[in-house]
């Protein structure tokens, strides 16, 4: 009766998911999210634009998914509340759709937590082969810790902002490679060697590139500085 999600629309969806023995993993009245930024599971990623505002579907989703492997663990509990390799069945209703707000300030803490969240979510399309969807991962999430912040960070969360945004320049630089876009990749490597000018695996990264463009003296400079800062790395 109504349009489906189209690309940068926020949807809110109701959610149930449980195991094969019917034990219930996922329970949420009203999940928002973007289809595409990586904030939830592939099933739903994938499922909720086919479906109309209103609409009851059910998805029944293989491990890679879901959880994945490794399953999720919370962290208030020793073992995983979906176990490995744990296919998964959601019911979904779709609640509404809405064009994507604009970001909205977030204190550090909420911005290191969505960072981490889609750099892991970055690192489970990798994983799968899907490079492009990583880096559309790896962009969001340095989306997320570049967004407006609700307050200054303090010193440690300062610390911790910059080396998350350093992994996720050099995630960005892995999987442009992957797609065989080397200017992307070598400008990730920039940019990561501009916040952390000592970061050993933007640099060897960065010395490979500028090798394999014939700019030798520049990537020895940037491999001897490499093999300093670890003298036992065997690349």
């Amino acid at each position: 009766g109504g349009l489906r999600p189209q690309p940068g629309q926020e949807v809110s969806v109701k959610v149930l998911g449980a195991l094969e023995d019917g034990e219930l993993v996922e329970r949420d009245q009203r999940l928002t999210f973007v289809p595409g930024h990586g904030d939830v599971v592939q099933a739903l990623e994938l499922g909720v634009p086919t479906m109309q505002p209103g609409e009851v579907s059910f998805f029944l989703a293989a491990f890679p998914y879901g959880y994945g492997r490794p399953g999720r663990r919370r962290c208030a509990r020793r073992e995983p509340d979906v176990p490995p390799e744990a296919p998964l069945l959601f019911e979904v209703t779709l609640l509404d759709v809405r064009d994507d707000p604009d970001p909205q300030p977030l204190p550090p803490g909420a911005r290191l937590c969505l960072g981490s969240q889609r750099r892991e979510r970055g690192n489970f399309h990798f994983a799968r082969g899907d490079f492009e969807a990583a880096l559309r991962s790896y962009r969001l999430a340095l989306r997320a810790l570049d967004g407006p912040a609700a307050a200054p960070p303090g010193p440690q969360e300062e610390e911790e902002l910059r080396e998350q945004r350093v992994k996720c320049l050099n995630n960005c630089a892995a999987a442009a490679l992957k797609l065989e876009r080397e200017d992307e990749a070598l400008a990730a490597c920039e940019a990561a060697l501009g916040i952390s000018p000592d970061n050993g695996r933007a640099l060897l990264r960065r010395g490979q590139l500028l090798a394999q463009q014939g700019r030798d003296a520049e990537a020895a400079i940037d491999l001897k500085k490499a093999l300093e800062l670890d003298p036992a790395s065997k690349v």
